[in-house]
């Protein structure tokens, strides 16, 4: 077992795939030369030169198109310096990405994973600051996996690596300097698995990315108190793992949503639809969604944080839960 910051499980996943596979490449923006705005690919450019981690102008309208690659053979990974920017290939990822696949009838594979930070950070600004899970949710033939932890997201990415299909792959920026142990064998995690974070019979708290931190810290307070939350770990927010959720609720009868995402068409909205259509009867209350504001995210610090979620208020969720189980 090493300890390791989570950005360096992403590039141990990155290098440990493009020495296994010369198809395995990388493009983005600074990627080569400078090792990537948050280092996931530093001094792989030295290792494998100019044509497999190749440094891009900035022009994610373009160098996304690498989809065309993929289909001929190439397993690229497209890096987003900003997830948020990724607004601009949308069509490629949407009508290209997620569609080709199918389209051709089989034809083609496209095996490519679209990564990169997303996120609320420590003041980047409105622009800087977007969460577009939501936004690929819709597009079918895309999977969309976010990981929250330097163990899972280095066997996420490499699964993500060798799967025939598109994947974007969601990192948060705040997440990157968060270290764990990790084993020092090559490992694999499943792209469509939840995962079961603290068992419990009180009630079933759904999270993701960085708000899984947040819920286990809440937790954490909570159970000297009396209480007993289970928490899942979504990861893969397309598919759905309604299979693990769906065996929670039927334990603890009561559902909190804790995501980042913002409120009006967010995967917790999804989560909301997909609970009530396959397990309204093993509901005792209604499901409490916490969520983001509806709101660009603000410059000021203290405006920021107002926006999101915080331990303090998935607390509070997790009390009333128990009052009204008493009740």
């Amino acid at each position: 077992m090493a300890k390791v910051f989570m950005f360096d499980a992403l590039r141990l996943a990155t290098d440990e795939e493009m020495e296994k596979d010369d198809c395995v490449c990388v493009i983005g923006e600074d990627v080569g030369h400078y090792g990537g705005s948050y280092k996931v690919t530093k001094d792989l450019h030295a290792k494998y030169g100019d044509l497999r981690i190749l440094d891009t102008p900035i022009a994610e309208n373009s160098f996304t198109g690498s989809i065309g690659a993929a289909m001929t053979g190439l397993r690229p990974i497209v890096e987003g310096m900003n997830m948020s920017f990724l607004l601009l290939a949308f069509n490629q990822i949407a009508n290209n990405a997620g569609m080709m696949r199918y389209t051709s009838g089989g034809n083609f594979k496209i095996p490519i994973v679209i990564r990169g930070p997303g996120g609320v950070g420590r003041q980047l600004g409105a622009e800087h600051s977007q969460r577009l899970e939501a936004y690929f949710q819709a597009i079918p033939g895309l999977k969309i996996v976010a990981c929250s932890t330097p163990y899972n997201a280095k066997g996420l990415l490499k699964s993500a690596i060798r799967d025939n299909n598109p994947v974007i792959f969601f990192e948060h920026v705040l997440l990157y300097n968060l270290q764990e142990e990790i084993p020092d064998t090559d490992y694999l995690l499943p792209l469509d698995k939840a995962e079961i974070v603290r068992k419990g019979k009180d009630v079933t708290i759904l999270t993701y990315s960085r708000m899984r931190h947040h819920v286990v810290q809440a937790a954490n307070s909570v159970v000297k108190e009396g209480y007993d939350p289970e928490i899942i770990d979504l990861i893969s927010l397309k598919p759905l793992d309604m299979k693990t959720i769906g065996d929670s609720i039927k334990k603890t009868h009561r559902v909190i949503i804790v995501e980042e995402c913002m409120k009006t068409g967010g995967i917790g909205a999804e989560l909301i639809a997909r609970i009530n259509e396959d397990f309204f009867d093993e509901l005792d209350s209604k499901v409490v969604r916490l969520s983001s504001q509806d709101i660009p995210t603000p410059y000021n610090g203290k405006l920021e944080q107002a926006t999101v979620i915080h331990p303090n208020q998935i607390i509070d969720a997790i009390k009333e839960s128990k009052v009204k189980q008493s009740i």
